[in-house]
């Protein structure tokens, strides 16, 4: 056997903090960055004689997402305990969806390397989340920040049929941009809000059976998810290839080295011991509900990726649109103030994609709103001013003048382009006549320099030329 024997097969436990104000159970709040221990209570301290109620609103965002990603709902839902004990979990067990998951089955469509995928998912199930070990502030002892205790999660199962760390990392990404899509969780990954564990496993190619699985928790971005599946999936079949055993084992990350080391052999699910939670009650999900809370999402990328392509966009231009929705709502708005569909991508995918990126700055901080830049798109529709000024000199302009109307800006920035064809002509005589040499290559072949000569009388004309009037002038008089 060789490593083109093998394959990996890897199945993603996503951790997506909901955008609640409050946590799980208590109204506790949940502000990222807090002292520590500043966001507790005797209910997230699992004081004696304390009771949860539930947070209504981390169901309607968990609601809202198993919708988008086309799960069936399960009506009856109650929460199970979780038992473990680690120092940061006060209860000494973890309240969880495990046994009635909220959503079941579903899936998400990718696309890697232009081919469309779809990952499908096991289930979505809510569950509070634990609190946060801290190891290095002192030498000789551990401490306890109990504020992320109890903060609501959901976890995204996918079934084991990812094959590949590219797709893994595909899933992820796009899985990150709808939690950010439907506002149901902020998706950064650095604060911890979204967590991703890793089932990896390899297998002998043509075969079915799942081999020994090691899964690696906690990974913090998309970076690292890719980089620990490279690095397992080639140590298991290394193991393999040697005749070694599998074991089955949880393990971690190490960034700085791009590995992996075991942490402890893996629990099974009976060693948690779930039992449905007593002071928790059952609730249920109406049609009712279901039926309100679909009518609420948003238009979702894919639907708006192929409404774009049908409008005759191509897949490049559609795809840069649904990078993210405050884009996207931009995009939409501008639609209503302009018939110039390909005009508008080509705008809000160029000019205004870099201004904000060079600003840093985000689309719903721009100064000029879907009406004033449909504007822009309409003077240089009637080639008042063309793209090329209006890109470099008109949008910054306006950018920094909320209040100036376009039309008032160009005829401040003297931008109306010029079309007198006399005056065109004779900036056309002085540039063919300053450059005899290059005049006299374009009329042995070179007639690539015709765009050398429209640039010159560009200058000229500090960007008042009409461009395809003195392209026809200068083809005129180069014959």
């Amino acid at each position: 056997m060789q490593a083109s024997d093998f394959e990996v097969v890897i199945g993603l436990e996503v951790h997506a903090q909901l955008r609640t104000t409050t946590k799980l159970f208590c109204g506790d709040t949940i502000a990222y960055g807090a002292e520590p221990n500043t966001q507790v209570s005797p209910i997230t301290l699992a004081h004696p004689g304390t009771l949860p109620y539930l947070n209504e609103a981390a169901v309607a965002l968990a609601l809202q997402l198993c919708l988008a990603t086309h799960c069936e709902i399960q009506r009856y839902n109650y929460f199970a305990r979780k038992n473990y004990m680690y120092p940061d979990l006060p209860k000494g067990y973890q309240v969880s969806q495990h046994t009635t998951p909220i959503g079941v089955g579903g899936y998400v469509t990718l696309t890697v390397n232009g081919i469309l995928k779809r990952i499908p998912l096991n289930r979505i199930h809510i569950e509070e989340d634990a609190g946060k070990s801290i190891h290095d502030k002192y030498d000789d002892a551990s401490c306890i920040d109990y504020n992320r205790a109890g903060t609501p999660l959901v976890e995204i199962v996918t079934e084991p049929a990812i094959t590949s760390a590219d797709d893994a990392a595909a899933f992820l990404t796009e899985l990150r941009r709808l939690v950010r899509w439907l506002n149901v969780c902020d998706g950064n990954m650095e604060e911890g809000s979204l967590r991703c564990d890793a089932n990896i496993s390899v297998r002998l190619k043509g075969t079915t059976t799942l081999g020994t699985k090691v899964e690696v928790k906690n990974l913090n971005s998309i970076r690292n998810v890719k980089k620990a599946i490279e690095y397992e999936t080639e140590r298991m079949i290394g193991l393999q290839l040697q005749g070694e055993r599998i074991i089955q084992q949880t393990r971690s990350f190490d960034a700085a080295t791009d590995t992996t080391f075991a942490i402890r052999d893996k629990e099974e699910a009976n060693d948690y011991r779930y039992f449905p939670d007593p002071d928790v009650a059952p609730f249920i999900i109406t049609e009712a509900t279901i039926q309100e809370v679909t009518a609420s999402l948003p238009a979702l990328p894919e639907a708006l990726y192929e409404r774009y392509v049908a409008l005759g966009l191509s897949e490049y231009d559609a795809q840069q649109l649904i990078t993210d929705k405050p884009t996207a709502d931009y995009f939409e708005a501008l639609l209503e103030h302009t018939p110039h569909v390909k005009a508008a991508a080509n705008w809000l995918n160029g000019p205004v994609k870099q201004y904000v990126n060079e600003h840093n700055m985000a689309i719903t901080d721009l100064a000029i709103t879907p009406q004033r830049l449909a504007a822009i798109i309409a003077i240089v529709a009637n080639d008042t001013v063309s793209f090329s000024t209006a890109a470099t000199k008109l949008f910054p302009y306006l950018c920094t003048h909320a209040t100036t109307s376009v039309d008032e800006a160009v005829t401040a920035l003297q931008l109306v382009q010029e079309k007198n064809t006399d005056v065109l002509a004779q900036w056309v005589n002085d540039v063919l006549a300053a450059m005899p040499d290059k005049v006299a290559e374009y009329k042995k072949g070179k007639k690539g320099l015709i765009g050398l000569f429209v640039g010159e009388v560009k200058k000229r004309s500090k960007g008042q030329a009409d461009p395809k009037l003195v392209t026809a002038l200068l083809e005129e008089k180069l014959k």
